[in-house]
């Protein structure tokens, strides 16, 4: 497990022990996303801020080596479904440790959706994974959320906390997860958890501001940083707001008052 603990130590800042990865693996479950056709740009631009990876499916990860730069670290996203598809919270394993290891991956990621008639299969490549990683020194970090027939609230936060629960008790390395909006339970399962836990995009915000706040609450209730995607590549302004998400997670100085 050493070789596991190295690379999962250096998805977090030195400083601020917080992590900030740019999640661009969208493009698989949504097709053509408006924003992420410009992602070359928005990687180049990330190389100068503090952002520690981006999450890429395989297809990316191998055409966008020249533009990744070396000091980012590159997560692989092993699971893929489609909002085409019948259930549309399928999610599928689509890459291999062997494959995500040939393209340069410094961690992986696995996609587990609970309450429906998938979940064990979901779960069963939860646990291949997660053994099969950390046998080559690879830390997961497990995505999980509360989709399905069984759900009727997916922000409940009984339903978030069992899965921030589940992904540590499975062993995942990280977990990331929506934020429930409800800080004391939140924070119960985040100190429960045995790795740490950040914060997933979740459901679209009414504003920019609003989605800052939301982060900015998750992390005052013990997440260990954010995986942000749509968030970001959507934005008027990607870079900016990626440097705005930079100050936010790692507690420095905001760009635009400086």
């Amino acid at each position: 497990m050493i070789g596991t603990m190295r690379r999962l130590g250096r998805l977090f800042d030195p400083k601020s022990a917080k992590s900030l990865i740019l999640a661009l693996d969208h493009g698989a479950s949504e097709g053509m996303v408006p924003g992420l056709t410009e992602f070359p740009a928005l990687l180049a631009g990330s190389a100068r801020l503090p952002v520690q990876g981006v999450v890429l499916n395989k297809g990316l990860a191998r055409a966008s080596v020249p533009a990744i730069d070396l000091n980012k670290r590159i997560v692989i996203q092993l699971s893929a479904g489609t909002r085409h598809g019948v259930p549309t919270y399928n999610q599928s394993l689509v890459c291999s440790l062997s494959e995500a290891l040939r393209l340069g991956a410094d961690a992986v990621s696995v996609h587990v959706n609970i309450g429906n008639d998938l979940e064990d299969r979901m779960l069963s490549d939860f646990g291949m994974v997660t053994d099969e990683a950390h046998g080559l020194g690879v830390p997961v970090m497990a995505v999980v959320y509360a989709r399905g027939g069984q759900i009727v609230n997916e922000l409940d936060p009984a339903l978030i906390g069992h899965c921030i629960r589940l992904g540590g008790e499975l062993g995942a390395d990280m977990v990331c997860v929506p934020y429930s909006g409800d800080a004391e339970r939140f924070s119960l399962a985040v100190a429960a958890c045995p790795v740490p836990v950040l914060l997933a995009g979740g459901p679209g915000q009414p504003s920019w501001e609003a989605f800052k706040r939301m982060v900015a609450d998750g992390l005052a209730a013990g997440a260990a940083g954010a995986v942000i995607g749509r968030g970001i590549f959507q934005h008027k302004d990607p870079l900016g707001a990626l440097a705005e998400m930079c100050a936010l997670v790692h507690g420095e100085p905001d760009p635009e008052a400086a």
